[in-house]
């Protein structure tokens, strides 16, 4: 059975969602963070799983709900961060999401549970990276050395993927909240969230009040 295994940042104000300000305030962008990891992390505790684990950089809130071992993130470049969490699985199938897409639901995930057709999966993001990914044997060494936070981020991963003769299936595109102009986008995509829901308190104050 397949570990189901989320990234993620403690949402701190100055520490996470920095592109997002302007027109956020730092407190607004934290805000707008812990929703989606709220969000995130209630989608994947539903989908069932061997293991749900949390894999944080900083402490865990309120915010984190019951089902979820969470391990502290490794030292080093986000390549090595992935790696490390990949390893900590002990080569058993994992797939991996981070906590920009509060638009995922459990429809998204459940073909990269299915290993029988693929050895991989792969989620591309519009600004080509990736939100997902999917190893039935975890191998540190398909993550390191991988630029990331680059436009070609993406490609240069699904060619490590391939180049190690692994058949790879693609997940729907998916939209990372990294502008502002990403928050507008993904909060009226999936209106139900709590991301859109303090997108829309946040919109409909004037900006920095009361974050």
């Amino acid at each position: 059975m397949t570990s189901l295994l989320v990234i993620a940042k403690q949402p701190l104000p100055g520490r996470v969602k920095t592109r997002l300000t302007p027109p956020f305030s730092p407190g607004e962008a934290a805000s707008l963070a812990e929703a989606a990891l709220a969000d995130t992390l209630t989608v994947v505790r539903r989908v069932p799983a061997e293991r749900h684990v949390l894999v944080l950089e900083g402490e865990p809130g309120p915010w984190l709900p019951p089902g979820f071992e969470v391990v502290p993130q490794a030292a080093g470049g986000l390549d090595a961060r992935l790696a490390a969490a990949f390893a900590a699985c002990r080569e058993r199938p994992a797939l991996l999401v981070g906590m920009d897409t509060p638009q995922l639901t459990p429809e998204l995930l459940a073909p990269a549970l299915c290993w029988e057709t693929y050895d991989a999966w792969f989620g591309p993001a519009t600004d080509g990276g990736f939100w997902a990914l999917g190893l039935a044997r975890p191998d540190p060494a398909l993550l390191l050395g991988v630029p990331m936070s680059r436009p070609d981020t993406g490609a240069v991963q699904q060619g490590r993927l391939r180049a190690a003769g692994l058949r790879v299936g693609t997940l729907p595109v998916l939209r990372d909240v990294d502008t502002a102009d990403d928050a507008r986008r993904v909060a009226a995509e999936a209106p139900a969230t709590r991301f859109a829901e303090r997108h829309s308190v946040l919109t409909a104050a004037p900006a920095g009040a009361g974050w």
